[in-house]
């Protein structure tokens, strides 16, 4: 079947790409700049469609906890907020992580600290990168920056959640979420039988045969040496994504004197600056980390031995700048930049940042 060209809403996107995925549920509440998500799935009516659920839940804490039901009997569930809701679900994902179940979840990233603006931001960039929730876990996050990406990263992220029995999460924001673009469509994928449900997930609780013992899901052991050893597993499990499933743009950085490190919207905005420095003779390059987590830190320690210097560009007041600098890790100078409540920066706000923070600095 031949690829469909629509022109679709970021969020439209993502909740499109649920269902050709062949998803078994979607599980939410909403919440401004996403709810979209939740309506465009109601309207389409997939149980009609493809048998997937699309249930709102009476809270943000509720459907994060009906995706761990869903997802420990190998369900392929997701659900998607906004930054106050995300932090609603952070005891839920942190448990749904330390069961080693596997979810997609969408955060599309509105102005903080609190209940803060509805308007675009970049600043739970901690959150999603360095666990959020308690305890030692890591969430694999990926970062879109254009509407056709939000519907691509759906299915991805599945299949590195199945992959590695892990959530996964699509950070992006406002500007991404509502902002509308041409998007390839691809088929409709059929649903999984519930055999191939038990193959593809063999530790699920999908009943009990007699050819296994019962399969117990939890988060919970007493005995401090397993709950160590555990630890040390999922220690393991993230190393091997760092390892395997960096994934990053590298744009113009051949003859580079200077970087822009930036994701997301952000990314999209220091596209504009790199062409006006370019045009004023200042050869400039930008790394789009598409994993956060696992974040690009190679590629920037090898290009700090031939550039001057990185600026990154975030709607926060700095926070993948931390990352950035333990990957240089003090070779070269980098520098912050980013407006935040909302306030989207100016290429030639990024141009003045660069000039002034690194050129001139």
């Amino acid at each position: 079947m031949e690829k469909e060209l629509r022109l679709m809403k970021g969020n439209e996107a993502v909740a499109e790409a649920a269902i050709r995925s062949g998803a078994d549920a979607y599980f939410g509440y909403p919440i401004t700049p996403q709810s979209e998500v939740i309506e465009y799935l109601m309207a389409q009516e997939p149980h009609k469609r493809t048998g997937m659920v699309v249930l709102q839940a009476e809270s943000e804490v509720a459907a994060i906890n009906m995706i761990y039901g869903a997802a420990a009997c190998g369900k392929m569930a997701m659900t998607s907020s906004s930054s106050p809701g995300i932090s609603l679900k952070q005891e839920g994902i942190s448990y749904i992580a330390g069961a080693e179940l596997p979810c997609l979840i969408m955060n599309c990233v509105r102005g903080g600290p609190g209940l803060g603006t509805i308007q675009p931001a970049q600043s739970d960039y901690f959150q999603s990168t360095k666990g959020g929730g308690h305890g030692d876990y890591r969430l694999v996050v990926l970062a879109p920056a254009s509407v056709q990406e939000m519907y691509d990263f759906v299915e991805i992220g599945f299949d590195l959640a199945f992959k590695y029995r892990n959530p996964v999460m699509i950070l992006a924001d406002g500007i991404i979420g509502q902002m509308m673009e041409k998007v390839e469509i691809g088929p409709q994928k059929v649903r999984r039988t519930m055999e191939e449900v038990i193959k593809q997930c063999p530790w699920g609780t999908t009943g009990k045969p007699t050819t296994r013992e019962r399969n117990i899901i939890t988060s919970l052991d007493l005995v401090a040496s397993r709950q160590e050893a555990f630890n040390l597993k999922l220690v393991k499990k993230y190393d091997e994504i760092k390892e395997k499933e960096v994934k990053y743009e590298l744009i113009n950085c051949d003859d580079a004197e200077y970087i822009i490190v930036a994701y997301g919207s952000s990314a999209r905005l220091s596209m504009k600056a790199m062409d006006l420095l370019r045009a004023k003779g200042i050869k400039t390059g930008i790394v789009r980390p598409i994993t956060l987590f696992p974040f690009p830190s190679k590629v920037l320690f090898d290009l700090a031995d031939r550039v001057k210097g990185f600026l990154t560009v975030e709607m926060s007041t700095g926070q993948m700048v931390e990352d950035v600098r333990l990957a240089v890790q003090f070779k070269k100078p980098v520098e912050h930049y980013g407006r935040v409540g909302g306030v989207i920066p100016s290429p030639e706000e990024i141009v003045n940042a660069l000039e002034q923070k690194i050129i001139g600095g």
